[in-house]
C-alpha cells in the first residue's frame, strides 16, 4: 500500500508537469508566425509525449497493484491490514482527488464502515474526515453522503468511543453542506452531550454549537458591542435555555455545560447577559421568560459559575480534579473576581426576586460558595453582604423545605471562614438567628408535651417547622452551646412513652440528637477535653442508642428505617476503631452492642431488607408504583443492608450474624426451585441474579480474613449441608436436589483461608460417594466447580493430606481407591461449639478424588480479558500474607500454613452506550466485487477518455456488493 502512495505521488506529479508543459506548448504555438521558435516547439511535444508515456506506465503499475493487492487486502482476514488498506486509498483520494476522488473508489471506504473491528472503522471515519474538511470536494461527496449519511449518524453510538468520537466529528464536518443532515439525524447526535464519556460529549457538543449556536443574524453584527439583555448573546442564551428544556434530562445542566464548555466558553460565560435575563424587564416586542424557562437558565447560571470556578468537569466525567497550568489558574482567578463582584450586587436583587420559589433559591443560596470572599471588603460591598444575610434570614422564614434550609445552612458556612474580615459581620447575624430559632423551638416544645392535652396540629406544625430548620442548620455549624440534646430527649421520651407523636418530628428529632452527638465528638477529639466532658458524652451516646433501639419497634416505616440507619452509624464511630490513630483517651467512649441490639438490628434487616419487591412498592390504592419508585426502594433497601453489613466487616456485632443474611440465598434458592422446579436452568436470570447476590454479599467481608474467619467457616458448613440435605428419589446416580447450590457456595471460597480450604474440602468429601466424584455430566458441575474453588490456592496442601504425601509441592498422584459402598455418607453431629465443627478425630480415610478439570468458579476465574470495547484495565489489590494456624483442628502438620488473599473482583459499573447496527459478520465472505482500471484524468487539451462508470451506485450492484 505504501509503494501505491508513492506511485499516486509520482502520478500526481507526472499530472502537473503534463499541464505545465500543455500550457508551454499553447503558448508558443499561439506566438506570430516570425516570433515562433519551431525547435521549441518539437521539444516541448516531444517532452509531452515522454511525460504521457510515463504517465501510462505509472497507470499500468498502479491498476497491477490495485486489482492483485487492494481489492483482496481491503478484505483481508487481519484487521491491521483492513485499517492500512483504508488509511491509504484515503490518502489517495485527499492527494489526488482528481483520479480518485469518484464513487468507484469511495464504495471501499463505505463498506468498510460496517468492519466488525472498531480499529478499522475508525480507519474508515478519519479518512472521511480529510476529504470533507476540503470544502471544494463536497461537489464529489453528494452521492456518497446521501447513500451512507444513516450509516455515519448510527456510529455515532458505537460502542467503540474512539469511533462514536469521530462519527461526531464527521458529522460536524458535514454540517457545511447545507441540508444534508435531517433534523432526525441532528437530534440522534444532540443527546450525546449528556453522555458520561466526555470526549463523546465533548464532540456532541461542538456539533451542537456549530448547529444552533454559531451562526449570527446580520442585524446582530449592529448590536455587537452592546451587553446585558441587548447583546447578541442573549437569543443564544435563550436558545440554550430552550435546547435544555426539550431534552427533558432537567438534572443533567452541568453535564449540559461541560459538553459545551470548550467550544462555547465566551457564550456561558456572559453571565452579565443571563442576570439581565431574570432581572431586567423585556424589551418591547420581546416575549418574557416563563417560571420554567427562569429555572432552566439560573440551573445552566449556576453550573457555568461552579464549571468555571473549580475547573473540573462534574461527576462521572473526569478521574479527578487535575493540576491546572498557570495560564489555568490565572483564568480561573479572573473568573472568580468577576463572578463575585456581579453577584455580590445582584443575588440579594434575585433572592428578593424569587424569595417564595424553592428550586429558583436553593440554586441561587450556592452561589456565595464560589465568591472570592475577600472582594467584600477590597470592593467596599458590605453593604451588599448585609443585604444578602437579610435575605438568607427571610428565606429561612418563609420555608421549611429541606433543600432550601440546606442551602441556607451551607451559605452560613460559606461565608462564615475567619480567614476574611467579613467573618465578625457574618458570624453575629448566624448567631442570631440561631437564638431565635433556640427560643422559639423551646417555647413551642414546652407547649406541646403539656401533660394531660392533646397536641394541635398547628403546634405540632410549628415545632416541626421549626425542629427542621435547628436539623438543618446543625448538619454544618457546632450549635452545641445552645444544648439541644436535652429538648431533643424529652421529645424523643414522650414520643415512645406516649406513641402518637408524629413520624417527621420524630425522625428529624432523631436526626438532630445524631448531630448533638457528632459534634460533640468532634470537639472532644480535635482539643483536650476533660473527663467530665468524656463522662457526659458517653452517658448522651448510651441513652441516645437506648431510644433509637425502642423506635426500631415503631409502628412506622419511616421512623424505624431512620432509627435503624443513625444507629449503625452511632455504633460504627463508637466502636473499638474510634481509638486508632493514638486516640487511647477516647477508651471510654467505646460501645459494643449487646446481644439483645444486635438481634433486634438482625431482625429489622431479614423483615425489611429480604421482601418481595412486589410488597415493598405496592401504592396504598393497591396499585403498583412506577418503574422510579420501584429502583428508589430497592436502593434504600441495599443501604440498609450495607449499614448493617459494614458493622459485620469491622466486628461491631458478632460474625454469626452474617450467617443467618446468608441464610436469606438459601430462601431465594428454595423459593426458585419451588417456582422453577428442581431441573432449573442454571444459565437463568432468577439464578444468575442469586448468584450476583452472593458475589456482592462476599465483598462485603472484606480483606481482613482473620476477623471474618469464623462466620465464613460456619457459612460454607450450613451451605454444604444444605446442598446435600435432599437426596435425588430417582437414586445415587442422580445428584440431590440441591446441589446448584453449590455454584452459590462457591463465590464464598475466595474468603476463605488456605488452611480452612483444606479442611472445608475435606467436609464435603463426607457428603460425597465415591460414584459422586466420578461424574462428570452437566447436572454435577455445581459440585466439580465448588470443588475447584476449594483447591484454589491450597491444592498443595489438600492434596497432600488426602493422598498421604508429605512433600509440600506433590500432585494427587495415587490411584488407590476406597471400594464404593453405595451409599452416602452422612456426617455425625457437629459438635456445640462452632469452631469445633471441623474435628478431624477420625483417620483421615477418604477416598482420593480423581482430579476434575478446573471450571469456573470465584476463585479459579482469571482476571476478565478486556474485549475491545471495554477501556480500562482492573485493579486486583493483593493482600499480605497471612500467618495462622487452622480452625482449631485435631491433628498434628509440621507445615505452617500460609494464608493467601484471593482477590475481590470488584463490581464494574460502565457506561457502555448502543452498539452500532449493521456490522459485517465477515468481510470474508460472500464478497465477489467487480474491479476496475485506474484511469487519471486528462489533462487540458489532452485525449478524452472515458470516464468511468459510476457501477456502485446501480441498485443491482449495491444489492449485491453491499456488506451493509
Amino acid at each position: 500500500m505504501k509503494l501505491m502512495t508513492a506511485l499516486v505521488n509520482v502520478a500526481l506529479n507526472l499530472s502537473i508537469n503534463m499541464d505545465n508543459t500543455q500550457r508551454q506548448y499553447e503558448a508558443e504555438r499561439n506566438k506570430i508566425i516570425g516570433k515562433r521558435a519551431n525547435d521549441r516547439l518539437e521539444l516541448l511535444l516531444q517532452k509531452r509525449k515522454e511525460l504521457q508515456e510515463n504517465q501510462d506506465e505509472i497507470e499500468n503499475m498502479m491498476n497491477a497493484i490495485f486489482k492483485g493487492v487492494f481489492v483482496h487486502r481491503y478484505r483481508d482476514a487481519i484487521a491491521e491490514i483492513r485499517a492500512i488498506c483504508i488509511e491509504e486509498i484515503g490518502i489517495w483520494m485527499k492527494m489526488y482527488s482528481d483520479a480518485f476522488l469518484n464513487d468507484s473508489y469511495l464504495k471501499y471506504v463505505g463498506w468498510t464502515m460496517h468492519d466488525k473491528q472498531g480499529e478499522v472503522r475508525l480507519k474508515c471515519l478519519t479518512a472521511l474526515q480529510g476529504l470533507y474538511y476540503n470544502k471544494e470536494l463536497n461537489s464529489k461527496l453528494e452521492l456518497f453522503t446521501s447513500r451512507f449519511k444513516d450509516r455515519i449518524v448510527s456510529m455515532t453510538l458505537d460502542k467503540e468511543y474512539d469511533v462514536a468520537v469521530q462519527a461526531i466529528k464527521l458529522l460536524t464536518l458535514v454540517l457545511h453542506s447545507e441540508e444534508v443532515l435531517t433534523a432526525e439525524d441532528c437530534e440522534n447526535v444532540y443527546h450525546l452531550v449528556y453522555s458520561a464519556h466526555r470526549p463523546v460529549a465533548v464532540a456532541a457538543g461542538e456539533f451542537l454549537y456549530k448547529k444552533l449556536f454559531s451562526r449570527r443574524d446580520p442585524e446582530d453584527d449592529g448590536i455587537l458591542k452592546r451587553r446585558g439583555r441587548q447583546s447578541p448573546n442573549a437569543n443564544l442564551v435563550k436558545t440554550l435555555v430552550f435546547f435544555f428544556l426539550e431534552s427533558e434530562l432537567h438534572e443533567h445542566a452541568a453535564y449540559l455545560v461541560d459538553s459545551m464548555w470548550d467550544c462555547a466558553t465566551d457564550l456561558l460565560k456572559d453571565w452579565e447577559c443571563m442576570n439581565s435575563l431574570l432581572l431586567e424587564e423585556p424589551l418591547n416586542g420581546e416575549e418574557p421568560l416563563t417560571d420554567r424557562q427562569e429555572s432552566a437558565l439560573i440551573e445552566i447560571m449556576l453550573c457555568t459559575i461552579r464549571q468555571a470556578a473549580e475547573c473540573h468537569p462534574p461527576v462521572g466525567r473526569g478521574t479527578g480534579k487535575r493540576v491546572l497550568t498557570a495560564k489555568e489558574k490565572k483564568t480561573q482567578l479572573d473568573d472568580r473576581t468577576k463572578i463575585t463582584e456581579l453577584f455580590a450586587v445582584a443575588l440579594p436583587q434575585l433572592l428578593a426576586k424569587y424569595s417564595v420559589d424553592a428550586e429558583k433559591v436553593t440554586n441561587l443560596l450556592q452561589l456565595p460558595q464560589y465568591f472570592d470572599l475577600e472582594i467584600y471588603t477590597t470592593g467596599r460591598l458590605e453593604k451588599h453582604l448585609d443585604a444578602l444575610l437579610r435575605q438568607i434570614r427571610d428565606i429561612v422564614e418563609k420555608h421549611t423545605d429541606i433543600d432550601v434550609l440546606e442551602a441556607c445552612s451551607k451559605t452560613y458556612h460559606a461565608l462564615c471562614n475567619e480567614e476574611f474580615t467579613i467573618f465578625n459581620r457574618v458570624d453575629i447575624a448566624r448567631s442570631q438567628l440561631i437564638d431565635e430559632l433556640a427560643d422559639k423551638f423551646n417555647r413551642l416544645l414546652e407547649d406541646f408535651l403539656q401533660e394531660g392535652e392533646e397536641p394541635d396540629e398547628d403546634d405540632a406544625y410549628q415545632v416541626l417547622s421549626t425542629l427542621k430548620r435547628i436539623t438543618a442548620f446543625h448538619n454544618a455549624h457546632d450549635l452545641s452551646r445552645w444544648d439541644l440534646f436535652g429538648c431533643n430527649y424529652k421529645l424523643l421520651k414522650t414520643g415512645i412513652e406516649n406513641g402518637d407523636m408524629p413520624e417527621q418530628i420524630v425522625i428529624h428529632a432523631l436526626q438532630c440528637t445524631h448531630y448533638v452527638i457528632l459534634w460533640q465528638l468532634a470537639k472532644i477529639t480535635e482539643s483536650s477535653s476533660t473527663k467530665e466532658d468524656l463522662l457526659r458524652l458517653k452517658k448522651q451516646m448510651r441513652v441516645f442508642c437506648q431510644i433509637c433501639q425502642h423506635y426500631l419497634t415503631n409502628v412506622n416505616t419511616a421512623v424505624k428505617e431512620q432509627a435503624f440507619t443513625i444507629l449503625c452509624d452511632v455504633l460504627m464511630i463508637f466502636s473499638h476503631q474510634i481509638m486508632t490513630g493514638g486516640r487511647d483517651m477516647l477508651e471510654p467512649l467505646v460501645y459494643t452492642p449487646d446481644s439483645s441490639l444486635q438481634s433486634e438490628l438482625l431482625s429489622f434487616i431479614l423483615d425489611h431488607v429480604f421482601i418481595d419487591q412486589d410488597d415493598d412498592n405496592n401504592s396504598a390504592d393497591g396499585q403498583q408504583d412506577d418503574e422510579a419508585s420501584k429502583i428508589e426502594a430497592l436502593h434504600k433497601r441495599r443501604n440498609l443492608l450495607a449499614a448493617f453489613c459494614k458493622l459485620i466487616v469491622y466486628t461491631v456485632v458478632e460474625m454469626n450474624t452474617a450467617a443467618d443474611i446468608f441464610k436469606q440465598y438459601m430462601k431465594l434458592f428454595n423459593e426458585m426451585i419451588q417456582e422453577n422446579g428442581y431441573n432449573f436452568d442454571r444459565s437463568s436470570p432468577t439464578f444468575s441474579g442469586i448468584k450476583e447476590l452472593a458475589r456482592r454479599f462476599a465483598l462485603t467481608f472484606g480483606l481482613d480474613q482473620l476477623k471474618t474467619r469464623e462466620a465464613i467457616a460456619m457459612l460454607h458448613k450450613d451451605g454444604i449441608e444444605f446442598a446435600f440435605k435432599e437426596p435425588n428419589p430417582q437414586g445415587e446416580s442422580h445428584p440431590p436436589l440441591n446441589l446448584a447450590f453449590l455454584d452459590i457456595l462457591s463465590e464464598f471460597s475466595s474468603k476463605l483461608l488456605r488452611q480452612d480450604k483444606r479442611t472445608v474440602y475435606v467436609y464435603l468429601e463426607k457428603f460425597m460417594t465415591f460414584q459422586m466424584s466420578l461424574r462428570r455430566e452437566d447436572v454435577w458441575l455445581p459440585l466439580m466447580s465448588y470443588r475447584n474453588s476449594l483447591l484454589a490456592g491450597g491444592d498443595d496442601d489438600t492434596m497432600s493430606v488426602i493422598s498421604g504425601i508429605s512433600s509440600r509441592g506433590s500432585t494427587v498422584r495415587n490411584k488407590k481407591t476406597k471400594p464404593a459402598t453405595g451409599k452416602r455418607k452422612v456426617p455425625e453431629e457437629s459438635s456445640s461449639s462452632d469452631s469445633m465443627w471441623l474435628n478431624r478425630e477420625q483417620t483421615m480415610h477418604t477416598p482420593v478424588m480423581m482430579q476434575t478439570p478446573q471450571l469456573t468458579s470465584t476463585i479459579m476465574r482469571e482476571p476478565k480479558r478486556l474485549r475491545p470495547e471495554e477501556n480500562y484495565m482492573g485493579v486486583y489489590p493483593m493482600q499480605p500474607e497471612h500467618h495462622q494456624a487452622p480452625l482449631d483442628y485435631k491433628y498434628v502438620d509440621d507445615r505452617r500454613g500460609t494464608s493467601l488473599m484471593e482477590d475481590d473482583e470488584e463490581p464494574i459499573v460502565e457506561d457502555v452506550m448502543m452498539s452500532s447496527e449493521g456490522r459485517i459478520e465477515d468481510l470474508n465472505e460472500g464478497m465477489d466485487f467487480d474491479t476496475m482500471d485506474i484511469d487519471l484524468p486528462p489533462s487540458k487539451n489532452r485525449r478524452e477518455r472515458t470516464e468511468l462508470k459510476p457501477d456502485f451506485f446501480d441498485p443491482a450492484s449495491i444489492m449485491d456488493e453491499s456488506v451493509g
